[in-house]
């Protein structure tokens, strides 16, 4: 496990290093002034995160080492070789992470503690992990649930979780990029283009595209765009611009103050 944490660790600060440099080249969006000054909440609650993911690393690992010794799982039932568990194994924890968001949004616990990440009016690479540790709590736990019920060994989630810290950083980045690219890369996978939309201030848009790495479930499940105009999108919600809103204190209280959807 302490490979994958290290793993991840440097996924995530070669990724923003990289995406931070260019948004400033290619942004999609131009930046109002005091950019860094702006991301400093964001960044604070990306060390929550870490720190959060570091202290809960035994849960994970503790499922995945019960389930094999006591041969418990669904991969269990089959005699499959080590590439096809991988796939297989990728695929469950993306399903898995899917359906933990859509709870996120749909249920009144989860939105009190997901606007966290919705709040944000200026979405970009540091969005990725403006997260309150209650989110990471939930999000262990979905993770812990696909292992026990497929029976992960622990190398399938340091994948899973190594590609999805990449392709989160990716697809939050504020970067423009060709349109014919984004739109054969979504037949696959999730693009900035298609994420941008579930950042919407809209309600009807922010309920669609939840997928995480692979974007077929949003397609299988009824939850999909393509439409999205840049000229008109706006991020955040509402109530949520003005400064003191957007402290790390108010961010890390927020999901013990009343929401409406």
């Amino acid at each position: 496990m302490l490979l994958s944490d290290q793993s991840r660790l440097i996924a995530l600060i070669m990724g923003c290093a990289v995406l931070w440099t260019l948004e400033s080249m290619l942004p999609l969006y131009r930046y109002e002034p005091r950019r860094l000054r702006r991301a400093l909440p964001n960044i604070a609650l990306t060390v929550l995160l870490v720190l959060t993911n570091l202290a809960l690393s035994f849960v994970t690992a503790g499922v995945s080492q019960f389930s094999a010794n006591r041969r418990l799982g669904l991969f269990f039932l089959f005699d499959m070789p080590p590439w096809l568990i991988g796939v297989l194994g990728v695929l469950a924890l993306d399903l898995f992470t899917y359906v933990g968001h859509v709870l996120l949004h749909k249920s009144w616990l989860g939105w009190q503690f997901h606007r966290v990440h919705h709040s944000d009016a200026e979405v970009n690479v540091t969005t990725a992990f403006r997260q309150h540790p209650g989110e990471t709590v939930w999000r262990i736990l979905w993770y812990a649930l696909a292992v026990a019920v497929f029976g992960l060994p622990m190398w399938v989630v340091l994948v899973y979780l190594v590609i999805s810290t990449l392709n989160a950083q990716l697809e939050h980045a504020n970067t423009r990029y060709p349109a014919p690219l984004d739109r054969a890369l979504r037949l696959l996978l999730v693009t900035p283009d298609m994420h941008k939309v579930h950042h919407s201030r809209e309600q009807f848009q922010t309920d669609t595209n939840y997928s995480n790495i692979f974007s077929f479930w949003d397609r299988i499940f009824g939850t999909y765009t393509c439409t999205i105009n840049f000229g008109e999108l706006r991020y955040g919600l509402e109530g949520f611009d003005v400064r003191n809103r957007q402290t790390l204190r108010a961010l890390l209280t927020l999901p013990f103050r009343t929401a409406n959807r």
